[in-house]
């Protein structure tokens, strides 16, 4: 489990592309310390197991399926991406749950820069636009948000400097694609929902 709240900003240093799967390399310095073989990480938003382990980097395997559904299955050598811890009992709960499981892929419509803030509009699948709601929590690339406004399967957030500086969303541009978590709870209210609904009839 994770918060959305990204510990760095890391680097893409080798991609082995396999049959049904890729290892993946990661250049880093501010989570290398708190890291194991075995662990979680969540690299832009997908929940992953880190296999290897160096003193400037760690490696994951990533299988088919997450390459295909996710925005991993297009990561270049050297393109930053956002990292994050498996979240600690201990810590202090500042974003919102984030599974690490990726419901679908996103791509920036629109980038407004302000001078206090930059805006990003983001064309979500149809089927994840149900759970959207204005000041309601989305997950991208990692980076819990909080939606400011929806139109239909667009939504757009609001990124302060902090985020901007922290984050890789501040390089995003245009066309750049996104991996899209939306808010779990809302899945679960969806279930229970239709599961009652099914028991009435």
């Amino acid at each position: 489990m994770f918060t959305g709240l990204i510990q760095e900003v890391g680097l893409v240093t080798n991609i082995s592309h396999l049959n049904d799967a890729a290892k993946i390399e990661f250049e880093c310095k501010l989570i290398l310390d708190d890291l194991a073989v075995g662990d979680s990480v969540s690299v832009n938003g997908a929940c992953l197991t880190v296999t290897s382990l160096t003193s400037k980097n760690f490696t994951v395997d990533v299988m088919i399926k997450t390459l295909e559904l996710t925005s991993l299955g297009k990561l270049l050598k050297n393109q930053s991406v956002n990292l994050e811890l498996a979240m600690a009992v201990s810590d202090r709960f500042g974003g919102h749950l984030v599974q690490g499981h990726v419901d679908g892929i996103g791509v920036i419509l629109d980038k407004t820069v302000k001078d206090e803030w930059t805006i990003l509009t983001v064309k979500i699948p149809k089927n994840l636009s149900k759970y959207a709601v204005a000041q309601g929590s989305i997950c991208l690339d990692g980076v819990s948000l909080t939606i400011g406004e929806i139109s239909g399967d667009q939504v757009s957030v609001w990124l302060i400097p902090t985020t901007l500086d922290k984050t890789n969303l501040g390089g995003k541009q245009i066309g750049d694609i996104l991996n899209i978590e939306v808010d779990l709870l809302a899945k679960y209210v969806e279930k229970i929902l239709l599961a009652k609904d099914e028991h009435a009839q």
